[in-house]
């Protein structure tokens, strides 16, 4: 794995973090490698019940490297430019959208780009005061990836993205929270912190739950009312097999705290 981005599992809890600084976390190829493959690795492992993706430095990730990207415009046989959405960004936002665990991201900094993607894509959003959210796509003549045109939309309705789409701006962290789009803001020197006791709040949860969760959130968003209905008896019916819910209702029967064991 490049240095470029750590990974470290903890008691159930696996924290993903951008290690380019002095680049505020721009994505060249190695790094998308390592956050494409780690991200797959967590998703993976039975041990790892949820994911903190959060950055180093000042920023969260500014998106592509475009100093990489001006390089690879200038060899023309260097292959399809924008294939890294294909290769990589489609494959990252899949391996958060998708993972049968929840994610939440640390934002600590500005998050740009596919960097605003990546935060876009986790479950639950923790910033700093001093952070901001910007799309910044069509500043440089490009369209949305990164899974934001699917998940811009969803969390503050169609008419804002295509706003802050159509005309890319900082959006400070306070607003991102009135927008829908920063789900709790904290002072930029608790974040490490709050970010972290969130992430390890869902770690100790029902993990098989959390994920059920995720997927009827995706599933209702294009299904009907009914097909909807269908869904949730069927991963409810799911859920009340788990062993975690055995322990939850015993637990509360005692007066006791659960303490599940993710299955």
């Amino acid at each position: 794995m490049a240095d470029t981005v750590l990974y470290d599992v903890t008691d159930g809890l696996a924290t993903v973090t951008l290690n380019r600084p002095d680049a505020m976390n721009a994505l060249d190829i190695a790094t998308k490698v390592a956050l494409r493959d780690v991200l797959r690795e967590a998703g993976a492992d039975d041990a790892v019940r949820a994911v903190l993706l959060t950055a180093t430095g000042r920023a969260f990730c500014v998106g592509q490297d475009l100093k990489e990207h001006v390089g690879l415009l200038q060899q023309p046989d260097s292959g399809p430019v924008m294939s890294t959405v294909k290769e990589h960004y489609n494959p990252i936002v899949s391996a958060i959208i998708g993972m049968r665990k929840p994610v939440v991201a640390g934002v600590n900094g500005v998050a740009a780009g596919a960097g605003a993607g990546f935060a876009l894509a986790a479950d639950y959003r923790v910033v700093a005061d001093t952070a901001s959210f910007n799309t910044s796509f069509a500043g440089v003549a490009l369209t949305a990836d990164s899974g934001v045109s699917w998940t811009l939309p969803r969390l503050v309705g169609l008419g804002r993205a295509q706003d802050l789409l159509l005309f890319p701006r900082n959006v400070p962290a306070q607003e991102a929270y009135e927008l829908g789009i920063a789900n709790k803001v904290v002072p930029a020197a608790e974040l490490a912190t709050e970010a972290a006791a969130v992430a390890r709040r869902l770690a100790e949860g029902p993990t098989g739950a959390y994920a059920a969760i995720k997927e009827s959130l995706a599933y209702g968003t294009d299904h009907s009312l009914e097909q909807s209905l269908s869904k949730e008896d069927e991963l409810q019916g799911r859920a009340g097999e788990s062993e975690d819910h055995r322990i939850a209702v015993t637990a509360f029967l005692n007066k006791q705290k659960p303490k599940y064991v993710g299955r």
